[in-house]
């Protein structure tokens, strides 16, 4: 059983590790409790608009390692994102910048700002919101308490159920502002979209003879953990086991349930060809969603009517799925003593944002999945 392994989950880490593992000669067999691959990043096609059933997937890397791999399962095109942002009854760029601050301020008071910022910032640079918040300079402090209160609290606040101080900093360096006229949501070297969708790059990553996908099925209904080993149907499993769910789930909770956050998806069919300025408008302040996604202009293919969803953040519990680790001290604590128990199991891989309970974009999942499959 040397040269066997188990992947838990065909989304894009269990895929592209599957892929990689199968090219050397090993034995691959997938398990997923969905009936479709592909994990959150699956979509579909509906009447020409590619729809992306969990919530848009944007692909963008500065690594030429990730887009050399995943840009040999189909053809890529060109695509950068850009959202808005709904404050004031106007709609600016996400993440803010100068053209946002001229548009919510008058001519005179937006000026002076953007003058003032260019004496302490060179243009270009990309600033976290909490150091312009907690800044020593008053104007640069106000600057930064209004930002935080359009862009970032109540936005944060209905995301996360958290406040951005509670939040891991990296969350909130996530969307920095820019103090630049550039609008573009990411500054990767690549950023594109696959021309048939994300499900069919997943779909070709695992044709290979040596990978077998077994969907519908839960591996933790008939794998079970004792005394350090793998029992597979109540049989010693001697192979290798890359494992990309909840690292809580694995050990049936037993140290207590890691926190994440799920979404609602309400999906509408409009029929006239556009719905909104942008492929995503941010609503921090009003609502109950989050924002909304608008697929056509994921592809910027013409169309008669158009498909959008709304999102809406919620406390995850067992029936729901989860998207995003909470990434606090007392969270990443209780990992850690999860993480422990995992590395006692030598034959036992932990990777992907759930089981590795970080929030990483896709172009660091591939790397990682990458950089694991090197070590076989």
């Amino acid at each position: 059983m040397q040269n066997k392994v188990i992947i838990v989950g065909a989304g894009l880490s269990g895929a592209t590790i599957a892929h990689q593992l199968a090219k050397k000669g090993y034995k691959v067999t997938i398990y997923d409790k969905r009936p479709t691959i592909a994990g959150n990043a699956y979509d579909f096609n509906d009447n020409n608009i590619l729809v992306h059933l969990y919530g848009p997937h944007i692909f963008h890397t500065s690594s030429k390692e990730v887009f050399d791999f995943i840009s040999q399962f189909d053809d890529f095109f060109k695509y950068e994102h850009r959202v808005l942002g709904h404050i004031d009854d106007k709609y600016v760029p996400i993440p803010f910048n100068l053209t946002s601050l001229e548009r919510l301020f008058k001519k005179e008071d937006s000026d002076y700002i953007k003058n003032y910022l260019l004496t302490k910032y060179e243009m270009g640079k990309k600033v976290p919101v909490m150091e312009l918040k907690n800044s020593d300079d008053q104007i640069i402090q106000q600057f930064g308490n209004f930002v935080y209160e359009k862009v970032f609290y109540h936005y944060t606040l209905k995301q996360w159920g958290k406040t951005p101080e509670e939040l891991n900093p990296n969350v909130m360096n996530r969307v920095p502002v820019y103090i630049s006229y550039e609008d573009r949501y990411f500054l990767d070297t690549y950023q594109y979209m696959p021309l048939h969708g994300f499900t069919k790059v997943v779909e070709k990553m695992l044709d290979h003879p040596n990978i077998k996908v077994i969907l519908n099925t839960d591996f933790l209904s008939i794998a079970k953990i004792n005394d350090d080993k793998i029992y597979l149907n109540n049989q010693l499993f001697d192979g290798e086991v890359i494992y990309t769910g909840c690292i809580d789930e694995l050990f049936n909770y037993q140290l207590g349930k890691l926190p994440y956050r799920s979404l609602n998806f309400v999906f509408k069919t409009i029929n006239q060809p556009s719905f909104q300025d942008a492929a995503v408008v941010n609503y921090p302040n009003e609502y109950q969603f989050t924002r909304i996604s608008e697929f056509s202009k994921f592809t910027s293919k013409p169309t008669n009517k158009t498909i959008i969803v709304e999102e809406y953040p919620k406390e995850h519990t067992l029936k729901d799925i989860p998207y995003y680790p909470i990434e606090i001290e007392e969270n990443i604590n209780l990992y850690q003593k999860y993480l422990s128990l995992a590395n006692k199991i030598p034959n036992l891989h932990l990777l992907g944002r759930l089981a590795n309970y970080k929030y990483v974009n896709m172009d660091v999942a591939i790397l990682n999945a990458l950089k694991l499959s090197d070590k076989f």
